[in-house]
C-alpha cells in the first residue's frame, strides 16, 4: 500500500504560480512512477502530467506543456508539480497518483491516488 498526501493548492489569479506536493509513505517511493492528474466541475479526470521512478523521464499533456514541470525528491518520497502562467482552465481539483508500472497518461495504469487538492485560477 502508497498512502499520498497532496499539498499547495489555493486561490492564484492568472499568470501566477503554484507549487503543489505530494508526500507518499507506504512502501519504496523510488519503485514508483508517479503522475498527477486533475478534474474540473463537470469533467473527467484528465492526464496533466507524469514521471519515471528515476526522474529520468517525464511527460507532460499538450494543454499544460512549457507552463508546468514535474520533478520528484526520491529521498524526501516527494513529488512536485511546479505550475507557472496558470490560466482559468487550469482550475480543478488536482490529484497524485503512483504506479507500479510505468509513467503513463492513461488512469488505469496507476493503483493508488491521493485525496486531492484544490487549485483556482482567477480571471
Amino acid at each position: 500500500q502508497v498512502q499520498l498526501v497532496e499539498s499547495g493548492g489555493g486561490l492564484v489569479q492568472t499568470g501566477g504560480s503554484l507549487r503543489l506536493s505530494c508526500a507518499a509513505s507506504g512502501r519504496t517511493f523510488s519503485d514508483y512512477a508517479m503522475g498527477w492528474f486533475r478534474q474540473a466541475p463537470g469533467k473527467e479526470r484528465e492526464f496533466v502530467a507524469a514521471i519515471s521512478w528515476s526522474g529520468n523521464n517525464a511527460y507532460y499533456a499538450y494543454s499544460v506543456k512549457g507552463r508546468f514541470t514535474i520533478s520528484r525528491d526520491n529521498a524526501k518520497n516527494t513529488v512536485y508539480l511546479q505550475m507557472n502562467s496558470l490560466k482559468p482552465e487550469d482550475t480543478a481539483v488536482y490529484y497524485c497518483t503512483a504506479s507500479d508500472t510505468i509513467a503513463s497518461s492513461r488512469r488505469y495504469e496507476y493503483d493508488y491516488r491521493g485525496q486531492g487538492t484544490q487549485v483556482a485560477v482567477s480571471s
